[in-house]
């Protein structure tokens, strides 16, 4: 199966279990990889043959942006399940991943798999 992969997408959240961390939006990083059917996009070179990742991209930011969660595992199967309901998109996997979260640590992330 073919795949359209978006690395590195830093979005600010309201994230975490400390009082502290629910006054103001962190940033998360998320690293997304999304199975499709690319080969007709890849004869055609029509836009609408593919997975527009673009408005993927602004509904995942929109999803994160507008949405509070205690844990990183939440905040990664939520956005499993908006790729998931995105035409096309027969299975994701996501990596949310938590600068700072952990002291001596550069970050934790969590990898979810979902077909």
């Amino acid at each position: 199966m073919d795949r359209i992969i978006i690395r590195d997408l830093k979005i600010p959240t309201i994230i975490g279990t400390f009082e502290w961390e629910r006054k103001e939006k962190q940033d998360v990083i998320l690293n997304i990889e999304i199975s499709c059917e690319l080969r007709k996009a890849g004869k055609s070179d029509k836009l609408d043959d593919t997975v527009d990742y673009k408005t993927l991209k602004k509904r995942i930011i929109g999803l994160m942006v507008n949405s509070e969660y205690f844990l990183i595992e939440k905040a990664a199967e939520s956005v499993a399940e908006l790729c998931l309901a995105t035409p096309g998109v027969v299975k994701a996997k996501v990596t949310v991943d938590k600068p700072g979260a952990l002291r001596y640590a550069r970050s934790v992330a969590v990898e979810i798999e979902r077909p």
